[in-house]
């Protein structure tokens, strides 16, 4: 175990070091302003430490309320939907109608509805991990063999039964799954709206630096939002192995 921590460690280290020398390379290569080098963004980094916390954190609790709304929505529906041929049939054109549409187009009706505060941003994201969240596991909960609900039926146990011991373990590693996928869109979402509307979070912060033409700053705000999804991913990939020991 403890070998498998240190090469776990050991990979991490060399991935670190592995892309801080590709972004090193490339900027010097590309000699632009527009690239600064690591040395020059961790300095800049350094020095907007104070203002990049509050961001940081109101960025973070953006995303993971989202997280949390989208997936206790999403969660129920997807295995009644799979469960129940009836609302199935009723419900699954509407999801192949607007799964496929980009969510983040509906901003400019959410800013109007509910303001530039976080309920925009909020209500954005949720729909995004919602529709993730229910496809993947409807498809899990619908993949269940029914010899499988049929062994809990025969030792005498109740729908609560099935449900406990074989619908939820087969959602769960669907959720986490798509969670994992979820957090990049939830970031990229994120930054659009923090970016067009409001003056808080870490996408106002990159789209401010921008406009001032500071590019350390920038790539400062960058390195914020790209630790944020690490650290959210990182905390999934952690709950899952907790969670799905029986996997």
């Amino acid at each position: 175990m403890k070998r498998s921590f240190f090469r776990k460690i050991g990979g991490y280290a060399f991935a670190i070091v592995f892309i801080i020398t590709g972004w090193w390379l490339t900027a010097v290569v590309v000699n632009s302003p527009a690239l600064p080098t690591p040395p020059a963004t961790f300095d800049v980094l350094a020095e907007n430490m104070s203002v990049l916390v509050p961001f940081f954190w109101t960025s973070a609790y953006r995303v993971v309320v989202s997280l949390v709304i989208g997936t206790a929505l999403a969660v129920p529906i997807a295995q009644l939907c799979a469960r129940s041929r009836v609302l199935d049939t009723l419900f699954a054109p509407v999801l192949y109608l607007l799964y496929p549409i980009p969510k983040v187009v509906l901003l400019p009706i959410l800013l109007f509805l509910f303001g530039l505060a976080d309920a925009p941003k909020i209500v954005l994201i949720s729909l995004t991990v919602f529709f993730q969240v229910l496809v993947a596991v409807r498809d899990a909960v619908r993949a269940v063999p029914e010899s499988a609900l049929v062994s809990i039926r025969s030792l005498g146990g109740s729908a609560f039964d099935e449900y406990r011991h074989v619908i939820l373990p087969a959602t769960m590693p669907a959720v986490f799954t798509s969670l994992r996928i979820g957090v990049g869109t939830a970031i990229a979402v994120l930054f659009i709206a923090e970016a067009m509307a409001g003056s808080t979070g870490l996408g106002y912060f990159i789209m401010q630096s921008w406009s001032m033409v500071n590019y350390p700053r920038m790539f400062a705000g960058i390195i914020a939002m790209a630790l944020l999804g690490v650290i959210l991913y990182a905390v999934f990939d952690l709950a899952e192995r907790l969670l799905t020991k029986w996997r």
